[in-house]
């Protein structure tokens, strides 16, 4: 199966490098200098790692290929990808693995069908595409993603109130000014 390890950015520069926003634990591993991507779509590549650094947090490549700000132009949004085997580690999983379970809440209630995971600086976020076509970013941590259960092919969500659209407080003692 193939694994997405980067989805290529905007274009840096004019000679051709290009930002990746990373899908891999391990960039320093997957984007080495002579190391050949395939690409999806396939028409895309294969290419050919050049050069790589990082700069504030991001990451920058510069392929073989890709010698032109207009070439790096046209990459945009391609993604690398590689062969890669299910996870095995305990509490991990990949993109695929994740997109298309349905999200639902500890009593069964349906939020609706994870679309992506983000792979932002602080934590994960899970998309959910919601019943009525909103789409909520879930932080996907353990507080608000208890339980992943492939199999069943569901996640449980325990948002806090906010994150979903359509949601209105929870009437308490508090809000109705009781004691």
């Amino acid at each position: 199966m193939k694994l997405t390890v980067a989805r290529i950015g905007r274009a840096h520069g004019l000679k051709g490098e290009l930002s990746v926003e990373l899908h891999t634990d391990i960039p320093e591993e997957r984007l080495v200098p002579g190391e050949s991507l395939e690409t999806e779509p396939a028409d895309a590549g294969p290419l050919t790692v050049e050069a790589v650094r990082t700069q504030g947090g991001r990451w920058y490549v510069r392929f073989a290929q890709v010698a032109t700000r207009e070439a790096a132009d046209e990459l945009r949004g391609v993604e690398l990808v590689i062969d890669g085997d299910e996870s095995d580690e305990d509490d991990a999983w990949f993109v695929h693995e994740l997109v298309g379970l349905s999200a639902v809440r500890p009593d069964g209630e349906v939020l609706g069908e994870v679309v992506d995971l983000l792979s932002m600086p602080a934590q994960d976020l899970l998309v959910v595409k919601q019943p009525d076509g909103h789409r909520a970013m879930v932080p996907f941590v353990e507080e608000f993603a208890p339980e992943v259960d492939v199999d069943a092919g569901t996640v449980t969500l325990t948002p806090p109130y906010g994150l979903l659209s359509g949601e209105t407080p929870e009437t308490t003692d508090e809000t109705r000014g009781e004691r």
